[in-house]
């Protein structure tokens, strides 16, 4: 145990000499954590709308008060005709048009089926299905109550064959994107700590040739391999504690589990980094081929296949299949079920199971790799 003490403290030494190691293990995961947290949100608000109401009518000014006063939609415009709507798509100054057909309002005092029509740009897909299906929801909300203010004779009931849908949403009630992508923050960051700057590290100390001056001191492998990779363990502890704070303190994103158990799970998903960063520095000869090779390998496929971004349920199959041993897919289902649902242990296991298993396997072929090298 000195002499293992004696390589962590002489890692500490060296990490603290180099200059630009520390900046990008603290100040690189504050800046990955503001650029994705203000960048990456889905939410769909403030959606530029024209207007087109050939009716004019209450009833038509009713239903345009509804997209106005919802706080997704923003009138920048009205035109007298639908064939005026082109311009204000293709300028962009709109995004989406609402055509209210003329008779609208005698439709709906009739009882018969309104005409209204919403036409969007669909250069930007994701924003243009939200703004639609918002849309179809307010339009659905009128619906619904033209039909309770239908009453039947006598009766006091709705009209028979029309259902009103309650949706209740659990664990981000108001569909908050930030809420789903802040926490693979902390996924990102644990990787460059933990996998890039590991091995980057390891192949510095090969160039000058550091590496091969303690392979012939009377240090055994594992306490050359475990007294390199337990300071990067600490400081990937130290960053999650640090991207926590901020991501529940700056984005107000509520951590909903156990502090305790989300540090245990991120040990264990560490110990696949580590064992990746350790690997890779087996395999290169230098800091350039270390970053290449953890960067668009390793890193780039994992976060892909990993379902931080992307779910894994739209991938094809044989993706699907290979996202089984990519250790970031069970810790993206950690920090979603701690964060937002309040996961422990109960419910994690499996994944706590799978990042063992992933994390002792790749470990121990590094190790192995990593003495057979030095000898």
């Amino acid at each position: 145990m000195h002499e293992l003490w004696a390589v962590i403290v002489k890692e500490f030494l060296q990490l603290r000499q180099d200059k630009k190691m520390i900046p990008a293990m603290v100040v690189g995961p504050v800046i990955q954590l503001l650029a994705l947290g203000y960048a990456a949100n889905l939410d769909v608000t403030h959606v530029p709308m024209v207007l087109v109401d050939e009716d004019r009518s209450p009833a038509s000014r009713a239903l345009v008060e509804r997209f106005t006063g919802a706080g997704t939609f923003d009138l920048v415009g009205a035109e007298d005709t639908p064939a005026a709507i082109d311009p204000w798509l293709v300028e962009g100054r709109a995004q989406l048009a609402l055509v209210i057909a003329s008779g609208y309002g005698e439709d709906v005092a009739g009882g018969h089926t309104p005409k209204v029509q919403v036409i969007a740009d669909g250069t930007d897909a994701n924003s243009s299905g939200l703004g639609l299906g918002y849309a179809a929801q307010i339009v659905a909300g009128a619906g619904v109550e033209m039909v309770a203010a239908r009453r039947v004779p006598g009766g006091g009931r709705p009209a028979a064959g029309h259902y009103e849908l309650v949706p209740r949403v659990w664990y981000n009630p108001d569909l908050k994107s930030r809420w789903f992508y802040v926490p693979a923050v902390i996924a990102m960051v644990l990787m460059l700590v933990t996998m890039i700057l590991p091995s980057m590290a390891v192949v510095r100390e090969k160039e000058i040739g550091t590496l091969e001056q303690l392979s012939v001191t009377p240090l055994r492998s594992w306490q050359l391999v475990l007294g390199k990779l337990i300071p990067f363990l600490i400081l990937g502890l130290l960053d999650m504690l640090l991207v926590t704070g901020l991501v529940t303190g700056l984005f107000h994103v509520p951590l909903r589990g156990s502090l305790l158990t989300l540090a245990f799970l991120t040990f264990l998903f560490l110990l696949c980094t580590l064992g990746l960063g350790l690997l890779v520095s087996t395999m290169v000869r230098t800091m350039q081929q270390a970053m290449g090779l953890c960067v668009f390998v390793l890193m780039v496929p994992m976060i892909y296949l990993s379902g931080l971004i992307f779910p894994v349920e739209n991938m094809p199959h044989g993706f699907q299949i290979a996202s089984y041993v990519i250790p970031v897919k069970y810790y993206a289902n950690v920090l979603r079920g701690v964060f937002l649902k309040g996961s422990g242990l109960d419910v994690l296991w499996p994944e706590a199971l799978a990042l063992l298993g992933i994390g002792l396997t790749v470990l121990t072929a590094a190790a192995l790799r990593f003495r057979k090298s030095l000898e």
